[in-house]
């Protein structure tokens, strides 16, 4: 009996509305930190980030996109807008200039592209995370990686 009247409190206690407030500190307090002045970790802060960019990314190339890529980025932006957003990064890997276009979400792959737009692999997503296996090498090999595009809404 007991056991019954305790999930009864637990049930409406869960289902009780506007119970709880939860507020994220955006600056630190005037001393600057978090309790005892003479400690190393300071007060939490945050700011509202949306889609992070590597600092270390140029702004995208648009002058050298071929055609099928052209083609590709107006097929994303004719679709809903993706959380993460979608990107496409060039790289030389295998000898050639490849493009990478993220996964637009949860257990996706992302697709590496030739530069005639034919599939090369798919290096990661899915549900392993790992890709379909045919480039297993992709991220240990890449080099010279550039933005080209990313879904700028």
């Amino acid at each position: 009996m007991k056991s019954l009247a305790f999930a009864a409190l637990l049930m409406a206690s869960a289902c009780a509305s506007n119970q709880v407030t939860v507020n994220t500190p955006t600056t630190p307090p005037d001393a600057g930190y978090v309790s005892n002045p003479g400690s190393p970790t300071t007060a939490p802060t945050s700011a509202n980030t949306v889609d992070p960019v590597p600092a270390r990314m140029a702004p995208p190339d648009t002058t050298s996109r071929p055609r099928w890529l052209q083609d590709r980025i107006a097929n994303v932006l004719s679709e809903r807008k993706r959380t993460p957003i979608v990107r496409i990064l060039s790289y030389q890997y295998g000898g050639q200039t490849v493009y990478y276009q993220s996964a637009p979400c949860c257990d996706q792959f992302s697709t590496v592209f030739d530069a005639k737009g034919r599939v090369i692999c798919n290096p990661d997503g899915g549900i392993t995370g790992k890709g379909d296996g045919k480039c297993p090498d992709f991220d240990k090999n890449k080099t010279n990686e550039k933005l080209v595009w990313q879904d700028p809404r």
